[in-house]
């Protein structure tokens, strides 16, 4: 099993370019399933959860051919993925692909509205939560659909002529649930509309593609969104955006280590938020023609205190990078986890690098230590392992992070950009 070793004290100058948003790339490629015709997506990360969902798709008949780096100018855009659906093979999603990769679950979605029976394995626990599917259930009852739950599985059949429109309004956001049921609207009769819909900017990226697919769609950004149904959705051709969590991520290691970095093709308008917390902390980010620089030289890290919020608030997804920096802040700061229960399991592991972290609830309080210094630490899910090489950046000496497989889920060729701004990282590759 590879494993990731970082010597820190080094800082970090140069350009780091942002691929495109796994959290876009993964129901935009789902989304495929909803017409026979191709949908060409560009800017796809090469990403161990892209690869599998991959599998997945071909699972239900999915043919896919990828146009490699070479054939793009741009050094941060990413593979092109051709994706044709003529004929849905399958409509079941076996247990053991959706056991690998939740998001695999959206299936249920466009499969039922195209097809009008849908057979999807429930996903099963996770690492960092629950994370019940009861609202995306519930949006496709509203739908008209029959669901049952036989032996592990959704079973999910539409009414005689199809889904139909409803109005539908979720008691909690999510992203999740706002994906299924927006993709399978679009193929729904009549008008369908979503109140309190995630607001997250992949969202907005997805239901632009539906755009331009031939679905109608109003309130794109807003957490009212309201869909016109049509009898079918046409091929396509769609950029994925950049990945906001990438680009918080690196704007994180650079606050650590020090130094001045632009992070290209980023956009900062996707995490405004995060941003500005990390301006508290006494680092300057600044937008510029090709992405966002961020520089920090000299002064130390103020402490800061956050809660989590789904968009536009800090994402949840750079919980963990934050109070990897926080470890050495000049004070005391505190962390609220508001949206998984149970995603702090990298403070066991930051301990382990000498932080001083203490839990209570869903409240992390940091104080800040003068040095955090190498060992021995586990990566445990996507966002606490780079929490683990963020903190491996401000360190002394020599940090092995191990299962680093969970890097490879979400952050490509991470050793690599940082190593060509001078971070001493590699990548121990097993046997």
């Amino acid at each position: 099993m590879d494993r990731i070793s970082i010597v820190g004290g080094q800082r970090l100058n140069g350009t780091i370019p942002i691929s495109g948003a796994k959290n876009a790339a993964l129901p935009l490629m789902i989304a495929s399933l909803l017409t026979p015709e191709r949908l060409t997506l560009k800017n796809v990360p090469n990403l161990a959860d892209v690869n599998l969902l991959a599998r997945i798709l071909r699972n239900h008949g999915l043919d896919l051919t990828i146009d490699g780096k070479r054939a793009n100018p741009s050094p941060h855009m990413g593979e092109t993925f051709h994706l044709s659906a003529r004929d849905i093979v399958d409509t079941t999603a076996p247990y053991e692909l959706v056991a690998r990769m939740r998001a695999s679950f959206w299936v249920l979605g466009p499969i039922l509205a195209r097809c009008g029976r849908a057979r999807v394995s429930l996903p099963g626990g996770c690492a960092i939560g629950t994370r019940p599917v009861d609202l995306h259930l519930m949006g496709m009852k509203a739908l008209g659909a029959d669901i049952d739950i036989d032996g592990g599985y959704v079973v999910a059949v539409a009414p005689k002529g199809g889904l139909r429109g409803a109005r539908i309004i979720f008691p909690k956001v999510s992203v999740g649930a706002t994906h299924n049921v927006l993709m399978a609207a679009t193929l729904a009769k009549g008008e369908t509309v979503i109140e309190n819909a995630a607001r997250e900017p992949e969202i907005g990226d997805v239901a632009e593609c539906l755009v331009k697919m031939g679905a109608t769609i109003e309130g794109i950004g807003t957490s009212t969104l309201r869909i016109q149904g049509t009898s079918r959705l046409e091929g396509a051709v769609h950029t994925v955006l950049p990945d906001r969590i990438e680009t918080g991520t690196y704007a994180f290691a650079v606050a650590a280590a020090g130094g001045d970095v632009e992070l290209s093709g980023a956009r900062k308008s996707l995490l405004e938020t995060a941003l500005s917390a990390l301006a508290q902390t006494g680092t300057s980010v600044a937008e510029t023609k090709g992405g966002i620089r961020v520089t920090r030289n000299g002064g130390g890290i103020e402490p800061i205190s956050i809660e989590t919020q789904p968009f536009p608030g800090f994402p949840t997804d750079l919980q963990a990078q934050l109070m990897a920096l926080m470890t050495r802040a000049d004070g005391t700061s505190v962390i609220r986890e508001t949206i998984f229960e149970n995603r702090f399991m990298h403070v066991q592991e930051l301990a382990r690098l000498g932080a001083d972290i203490q839990l209570h609830g869903d409240t992390a309080t940091i104080k800040g230590v003068r040095q955090l210094r190498g060992a021995q630490v586990m990566a445990t899910d996507l966002r606490a392992s780079v929490s683990l090489v963020i903190a491996g950046l401000m360190a002394e000496g020599q940090t092995t992070i191990n299962r680093v497989y969970h890097l490879d889920r979400g952050f490509e060729r991470l050793e690599q950009k940082l190593s060509r701004c001078g971070a001493n990282i590699e990548r121990l590759v097993s046997a």
